[in-house]
């Protein structure tokens, strides 16, 4: 369970890096240092762009973008549901992105944790088919 956790927080610790409401994100930064820091933007931009393409190659590869796409409406109902209960207001465009970046992660994680959670809930092994 811990495994699955920690693939969930990196996904959302690498979806916050990249971009987030407050200044410290690598978006705004780089907009901002890009005349002065171009090299160093280019480097951290191209870590972060592979990193980002592991978690989404990955996910698509488990989950495909049939999982993914339910995986967001079952979390956007839940969102109504809060919404409609009047626990949540929609409202609050800094919010409306935290709650995305949550949702993102949360299907990244769900992907790179997939066979894992298949292999608890089913008891059977997944392999991956090499051609030789």
């Amino acid at each position: 369970m811990m495994g699955i956790l920690l693939r969930w927080l990196g996904a959302f610790l690498l979806l916050s890096a990249i971009f987030n409401p407050t200044p410290w994100n690598f978006a705004t930064w780089a907009q901002d240092n890009w005349a002065d820091q171009m090299p160093l933007t280019v480097f951290l931009g191209l870590i972060l762009g592979v990193i980002a393409m592991v978690y989404l190659v990955a996910t698509m590869r488990s989950i495909g973008i049939l999982g993914a796409i339910v995986i967001a409406a079952i979390f956007g109902a839940g969102l109504w549901v809060l919404t409609d209960w009047g626990l949540l207001g929609l409202d609050n465009s800094a919010l409306n992105t935290w709650l995305a970046i949550l949702v993102l992660s949360l299907i990244l994680g769900i992907g790179m944790s997939w066979s894992i959670l298949r292999q608890r809930l089913s008891g059977q092994q997944t392999t991956d088919e090499v051609n030789g």
